[in-house]
């Protein structure tokens, strides 16, 4: 029998290894723990409801338990598990036609990147409202790939790409994400401008 402690101290990868070759319950226990309230927050991001991303984060650990034996440990097991919750989320909530509000966090560090410097620049409201009009799919790249550090190449892995259709992707995203949202500032900027030529003429 394993100590408790040694347990704890184990990595995901050590604890999924001997579930699938014990079947005992206490290993996925620790995962669980892990990942729970990760799991959680990124089911909230999507549905922004609390009893919802509770029953989200319930049903996403239903499908790991039966998956667990799949995992290969050719990408992290938190990039494995996220990858689960992304794609769970997104089917949820394309199949009840809801348009979930943008999973993104307030602070911009998510989209820090060397090539996306004026990503970062966005101001995050306007962010928000420039992601909606992005798919379920390529709202689910940017953040594997921002918000959760996800390399090309894990992404790749995960939904059998090779790693230049990843990039192509994510290319094509980014490139929508700032159109929307220039267009968007451009709108508020006009709206602005119209407002204060009218308080002149009104005086």
């Amino acid at each position: 029998m394993i100590a408790s402690l040694e347990v704890k101290r184990m990595t995901d990868e050590e604890l999924v290894r001997l579930y699938v070759d014990n079947q005992s319950n206490r290993y996925f226990e620790h995962l669980y723990s892990r990942y729970s309230d990760k799991v959680y927050r990124k089911c909230l991001m999507f549905t922004k409801d609390p009893v919802k991303a509770e029953d989200f984060t319930h049903d996403i650990f239903l499908r790991l338990i039966m998956r667990l034996s799949s995992f290969k440990e050719q990408s992290r097991f938190s990039t494995w598990l996220f990858s689960i919750t992304y794609n769970y989320c997104t089917d949820q909530m394309r199949n009840n036609r809801k348009k979930a509000e943008v999973p993104v966090d307030d602070d911009m560090d998510w989209l820090d990147d060397d090539s996306d410097e004026n990503l970062i620049e966005m101001e995050a409201g306007r962010l928000k409202s420039a992601l909606t009009y992005l798919t379920m799919e390529e709202q689910s790249l940017l953040l594997m790939k921002y918000q959760d550090e996800v390399s090309i190449k894990e992404i790749a892995d995960i939904h059998n790409l090779s790693e230049s259709a990843v990039k192509m992707r994510l290319k094509r995203a980014k490139e929508k994400l700032k159109k929307r949202y220039l267009e968007t500032l451009i709108f508020l900027t006009l709206l602005v401008a119209k407002f204060v030529a009218w308080t002149k003429f009104d005086k």
